[in-house]
């Protein structure tokens, strides 16, 4: 029997968006490696982008908490993404919320383009806010896989990340020194106790 799809040859790649959110310490960066690293044995043409702004760890590299370490390209806009990811079957994006909003357009061409997009990023800001181009991410992804960590306070799942440093900058680099994971009952609890430090 015909089908139309057999027209388009064996070789055509079905595109899809794959979003990888929580917050930090939930091992976000962990599962995007690991499934680029699978497409890696599976012998595809992966290439993975991070925003040249993040150098906790290297400058070049992305690496989780864990010291995973896979190769990435540093770029400093999502268009770039768009003019170095020629020829590529899956392309890893990590950070995404540092990107502009133009990553949203940037994963729906590579996808319908027949290249797989793997995007990591937090889902909400240390508000609680959600964060840059990750809603609107999730919105379109073919899938989304929600991490979570655990709250250092009570050990239930976390929430969001708590900033521990008094700063009101939306972007502010940082580790354990800097956030910790807490679940919606310890995050209210000590927003109350920071606003009572602050009367």
């Amino acid at each position: 029997m015909f089908n139309e799809r057999d027209t388009q040859g064996p070789s055509r790649r079905r595109g899809s968006i794959e979003v990888v959110c929580g917050s930090m310490f939930s091992g976000k960066t962990e599962e995007l490696i690991r499934r680029m690293k699978r497409a890696q044995f599976a012998k595809q043409r992966v290439e993975i982008f991070k925003p040249s702004i993040d150098v906790r760890y290297s400058e070049q590299d992305v690496v989780s908490h864990d010291h995973n370490v896979i190769t990435s390209t540093p770029v400093e806009s999502s268009q770039s993404i768009l003019l170095l990811a020629n020829d590529i079957e899956v392309v890893g994006i990590d950070e995404a919320q540092f990107f502009d909003m133009g990553i949203i357009d940037v994963c729906n061409q590579l996808a319908n383009r027949g290249v797989r997009v793997i995007v990591a990023g937090l889902d909400m800001d240390f508000k609680g806010v959600p964060f840059g181009p990750i809603p609107a991410l999730m919105a379109i992804a073919d899938d989304v896989y929600k991490t979570h960590a655990i709250c250092v306070q009570c050990g239930d799942l976390a929430y969001v990340s708590h900033r521990l440093v008094n700063s009101d900058k939306r972007v502010l680099l940082g580790e354990t020194e800097s956030y910790e994971p807490l679940c919606r009952t310890c995050y209210e609890k000590a927003r109350l106790m920071e606003g009572q430090a602050i009367v």
